[in-house]
């Protein structure tokens, strides 16, 4: 198609004629190809439509800077849209430059009433970014210098795009596609022609837009996906932008910049939800958590075992009152119900599971079904868990068994069961597991279940490094005496049963006069999810021997040979 000052536009349509169309504007210095993971993905529900920008691909090169001005790129979208849907509104999916010239688009007049949803990545409204710089260094916080010192040195390429010589011949001569290609693995090597045009984008817009911002607001939905590792632009530049985006979502997606192309389902599956939305008004869970201003839990997805009672009921009810949704287990039929009942009458949406934690295919069966029936959860909290007491000559071998199997593969199976979830999802998470003070608070009547939270806690710590990368926190979570229904259940090894009744009921008195209920682990819990803790001590004698542990092991040692027999 011809553009308005006549440069051949080169536009491919895909999909299906009778569904929504999507126009997808790629970025520098791609080409359309960019899209090929994402149009594939998108193509089965949507029309989509891709073209080259003016000086890329198959589509002409102007002459003269001036015909890679920013109003002149927006004309071209508008022709690209009015050409390939000439009534109606379409869906704009953009990248990098491709957004930034969306951006100037969709907040100006060519469009008005032409768009129905805008998902942009990694590229700014150049305006926007002008008075975001502004307000950075006008009245300087901390913070606000951090955060534009930051671009800054993102943004290090730009200035050097300015130089009349350098740019070009680092192109012509290969040294500038083999520094992309390094940057975005398995991706083709850029077009030098593609690189040396492109650098006008720059030379054109770049300084008399952000030298001189004129700000103008957006009248769709816009939702902002901002990869974690972008080398090129900073998450805030990119996010703080909510008083000119009225109805504006944000969603921080792992990844580097050429997101597009490592993760094709992740972005095709975030801009089809806001598609949905603006088409049908079924808003996900996903979009009514990215609304800028939404309280740290709302509208999350949080999936607690062992909820029936104790810490895990008070857990899922903590939650749930700060405005998550909740998915509960427990081996108990009758007790998941009551917690459910318990969270229903909150108003929130809850569903209960009857799982044995132990049984690691009906763990990975219920992590289905949750991702089946009602997505991949934001946190997981692996509670269920038995006691133990008595001494290691009396535990037998299915004594050792059983503790194992609940306390320590329990939390195993919830963590192989859903992690892999949350990764694949790339928008982060939280996996939270019950250890214990025990778990560094020696004693001679708790080897077995000492042993078990030990592990717990070592298995949270290793695996809250190899997670990172994928922004997915983990904490191990450890209360000291806390009045639940574990003691009722404990098992005593060793013991007659007339005497296993006596010390259950001795426990439970001690645990009830000690007076911590499970509400203040669950406090803990929310607190620690909220500052992605690593260990979390819960009640005073834990947060004591945590720091005991460190400082004085041995007097800790010496404490558990005293006799502590109820």
């Amino acid at each position: 198609m011809t553009a308005s000052d006549g440069v051949r536009l080169s536009v491919e349509i895909d999909g299906r004629d009778d569904r929504p169309t999507v126009v997808l504007v790629h970025g520098y210095p791609d080409n359309s190809s960019m899209w090929d993971g994402v149009r594939a993905e998108l193509r089965g529900k949507h029309r989509v439509v891709t073209y080259d920008v003016r000086g890329a691909g198959q589509s002409d090169t102007p002459s003269g800077r001036s015909s890679y001005r920013l109003d002149q790129l927006a004309d071209d979208l508008k022709a690209v849209v009015d050409e390939v849907q000439p009534d109606g509104k379409v869906h704009l999916l953009a990248h990098d430059w491709g957004s930034i010239q969306t951006w100037h688009a969709v907040t100006g007049d060519g469009l008005r009433g032409r768009v129905a949803s805008f998902t942009s990545i990694s590229g700014p409204s150049l305006d926007h970014a002008g008075a975001w710089f502004r307000a950075q260094l006008s009245r300087p916080s901390p913070k606000k210098v951090k955060n534009a010192l930051a671009q800054f040195l993102h943004s290090w390429y730009i200035l050097a795009f300015q130089l009349p010589f350098l740019p070009p011949l680092l192109w012509r001569t290969g040294i500038m596609p083999a520094q992309i290609a390094r940057m975005d693995p398995g991706a083709a090597k850029p077009s030098t022609k593609d690189g040396v045009n492109g650098l006008e984008l720059y030379r054109a817009n770049m300084f008399t837009r952000l030298s001189r911002p004129t700000p103008r607001s957006a009248d769709v939905p816009v939702q902002v996906l901002a990869p974690t590792g972008d080398a090129f632009v900073t998450t805030p530049l990119q996010t703080e932008i909510a008083e000119w985006v009225p109805d504006l979502r944000v969603r921080r997606i792992v990844g580097t910049h050429w997101v597009t192309r490592a993760k094709p389902k992740v972005v095709a599956g975030a801009a089809a939800e806001l598609i949905e939305y603006t088409e049908n008004g079924a808003e996900s869970r996903a979009l009514r958590r990215a609304k800028a201003g939404t309280p740290r839990f709302a509208h999350k997805l949080v999936v607690v075992t062992g909820a029936g009672s104790g810490i895990g009921r008070a857990t899922a009810l903590a939650f749930a009152d700060e405005g998550a949704d909740v998915v509960i287990t427990d081996i108990d039929p009758d007790a998941a119900a009551e917690t459910v009942k318990l969270l229903q009458d909150k108003g929130v949406d809850a569903a209960e599971y009857t799982v044995d934690s132990s049984d690691g295919p009906a763990v990975h069966r219920f992590a289905e079904q949750v991702r089946a029936e009602h997505g991949v959860p934001d946190i997981v909290v692996n509670n269920a868990g038995i006691g133990m007491s008595g001494s290691f000559l009396d535990t037998s071998v299915e004594d050792w068994e059983r503790v194992i199997d609940v306390n320590l593969w329990g939390v195993i199976h919830g963590c192989r069961a859903f992690a892999p979830m949350l990764a694949e999802r790339a928008e982060g998470g939280q996996i939270v597991n019950l250890a214990s003070a025990a778990a560094y608070l020696p004693s001679k009547i708790l080897s077995a279940y000492a042993t078990t939270k030990s592990a717990v806690l070592t298995l949270s710590v290793c695996l809250r490094a190899e997670l990172a990368a994928d922004h997915i926190g983990v904490t191990a979570v450890c209360p000291g005496i806390v009045k639940t229904n574990i003691t009722n259940t404990t098992r005593f090894v060793g013991v007659s049963e007339e005497e296993q009744q006596r010390r259950q009921k001795e426990s439970s008195k001690l645990y009830a006069r000690r007076g911590f209920g499970p509400e203040g682990v669950a406090k803990d819990i929310l607190r620690a999810v909220e500052k992605d803790t690593a260990i979390a001590p819960s009640t005073p004698e834990s947060k004591v021997a945590l720091v005991l542990s460190r400082l004085t092991p041995g007097l800790l040692r010496a404490a558990a040979k005293l006799d502590v027999t109820p």
